[in-house]
């Protein structure tokens, strides 16, 4: 369970949440919701334990489950198996356990003996863990989160960032614990994963608090909603569930607005005739009473709902270029003894549009990384056109430096603009004031994409590499960049499980992966890409 009261969050001056009191108890499940930016990332981290709030305090009884949005691994080397076993401690029991097994069959009898007389106190400790089912059920979790045992076998230093958060949220719900905070649990996940999750979680015993943008996942498992409003710093709680959430917020706002109306209406009537009695000295203290009860009448209102602001986004216009700005041929990759794919060809001519599909770990993420330089196939090449000018969106935010600041990271990406265009730039995408001088290691997932598309914008590019460019987006803010993709003149090579996002991009060819193979886009691929 975790309890607060009186909690504050602040970033710089801006106060992201006032005096708030809630609990989390068994059986609550709850729904997270608010614009990019509104603190909701800030939020979970604080009631996790892993920042501390400005003000109040924060009662955690019980272990807590934490799923950030970029989760980070201190050892790369464990292997991915092993590291949702270590929720439970079986990890290291388990590994102790096939080094006794080895040395029961050791030809030296004093090795034997040893490891004969470790076995059965290792065993225990095992058993005591849930032993044998307590590791068929991480199978079963694994498994139906898309993870096969070639992905379970590697070290997580091989594995995509897709792949290791969700390794991270196997161990989650591997652990067992009372209360989890999951922070946008569907990205990267496919269509099969997203229905098992949704399952997983309307049968989940304890608590919960989700952040999420898949209002299917939150119709199907919340049943209540914290609203955390942006613009007044504060939590608005609702004992609803999803729908029921949406009708009562509409009906709240629509009896504020008649509310106002017909006090606004009433204090109009009030100020009016305290106008015309004011010029009477006789009459003036009675003028001055209905300007107060005009006042006190507006005063007591509530504020009317705040219309969130949406970043204004469009892709540059795209600097001039050759007719295959980007080729690329015979690239191969693989990691250790696994092969993630070879034999890929791929020529991208100006303004294309490409899609790439494949079954998680196919190597999606790694081969848009090779496109964009960051890393080295084993074999191929890839030979930049006349005139290429890259824009590379990575999913895990990595063409971000999260040691300088948001205006920083922008200045990185255009040196030549000007002063005025930067704050410009960062204010259309809804980083203004002090929120531009922000660390960008303090950003949520929606403020770190759209920073990242910022840099993108004043790029010039004219081919543009997007790798699950909706992830973490608020509606609204989707559908600005899905307005944009439609508009962009440049070529696109993109990565997604987003229906919308491919239909906005409407890709002239497919990719698919580890075969690749290309083949001319048609209907049939849509419905293959949730899937992917």
């Amino acid at each position: 369970m975790i309890t607060a009261h009186g909690v504050e969050l602040r970033v710089g001056a801006r106060v992201l949440l006032s005096e708030a009191n809630f609990r989390v108890a068994s059986g609550d499940r709850i729904g997270l919701v608010g614009r990019n930016g509104a603190g909701k990332t800030t939020l979970t981290k604080t009631l996790a334990g892993e920042t501390l709030p400005s003000g109040g305090q924060i009662v955690r009884g019980t272990d807590i489950g934490y799923l950030p949005q970029d989760p980070r691994t201190g050892d790369l080397e464990v292997l991915a198996m092993d590291r949702v076993l270590s929720a439970r401690g079986l990890d290291k029991v388990i590994s102790k356990m096939r080094q006794a097994e080895g040395e029961m069959a050791s030809l030296d009898e004093a090795t034997q003996n040893a490891a004969m007389e470790r076995y059965p106190k290792l065993e225990a400790r095992f058993l005591a863990a849930g032993g044998y089912s307590a590791e068929s059920e991480a199978q079963i979790i694994t498994a139906n989160l898309g993870l096969d045992e070639r992905v379970l076998a590697q070290p997580l230093g091989t594995l995509s960032g897709g792949q290791r958060r969700r390794i991270e949220l196997a161990r989650i719900l591997f652990s067992g614990v009372e209360t989890l905070l999951l922070d946008e649990p569907t990205n990267h996940l496919d269509a099969d994963s997203i229905m098992w999750l949704r399952d997983y979680l309307k049968a989940y015993n304890g608590g919960f608090i989700v952040i999420s943008h898949d209002t299917d996942l939150l119709r199907a498992t919340v049943n209540k909603v914290f609203h955390l409003d942006a613009n007044r710093g504060e939590l608005d709680q609702y004992n609803l569930g999803w729908d029921a959430y949406l009708e009562q917020r509409e009906t709240d706002e629509r009896r504020r607005r008649r509310e106002r109306a017909n006090a606004e209406k009433k204090a109009g009537t009030l100020l009016a005739q305290a106008e015309k009695m004011r010029a009477k000295a006789t009459k003036a203290t009675a003028a001055q009473n209905m300007i107060k009860r005009a006042e006190k009448m507006l005063g007591g209102l509530e504020a009317e709902r705040v219309s969130d602001r949406v970043a204004n986004l469009r892709f540059p216009t795209p600097a001039p270029c050759g007719r295959t700005p980007l080729t690329a041929s015979g690239l191969s990759k693989a990691y250790g003894s696994q092969e993630v794919f070879a034999g890929v060809d791929l020529a991208i001519d100006r303004g294309s549009r490409v899609v790439i599909l494949g079954f998680n770990g196919a190597g999606k993420t790694t081969l848009l990384r090779i496109l964009a330089g960051v890393e080295a196939p084993d074999t191929g090449e890839v030979e930049p056109g006349h005139g290429l000018k890259l824009g590379y969106y990575a999913q895990e935010h990595d063409t971000l430096d999260m040691n300088v600041t948001v205006v920083e990271n922008l200045r990185h990406a255009a040196p030549d603009l000007t002063d005025t265009q930067v704050r410009s730039v960062l204010g259309s995408f809804l980083f203004s004031g002090d929120d531009a001088y922000k660390p960008t290691n303090v950003l949520s997932g929606g403020e770190k994409t759209r920073l990242a598309l910022a840099t993108i914008v004043v790029s010039g590019a004219n081919v543009l590499l997007l790798d699950e460019p909706t992830n973490n987006l608020d509606p609204a803010s989707r559908a600005e960049i899905l307005g944009a993709l439609k508009t962009y003149e440049g070529a696109v090579v993109m990565v997604t499980h987003d229906d919308g996002a491919v239909e906005a991009l409407e890709p002239e060819r497919v990719l698919l992966l580890p075969d690749g193979d290309e083949d001319l886009w048609n209907d049939s691929y849509q419905e293959l890409v949730s899937l992917a």
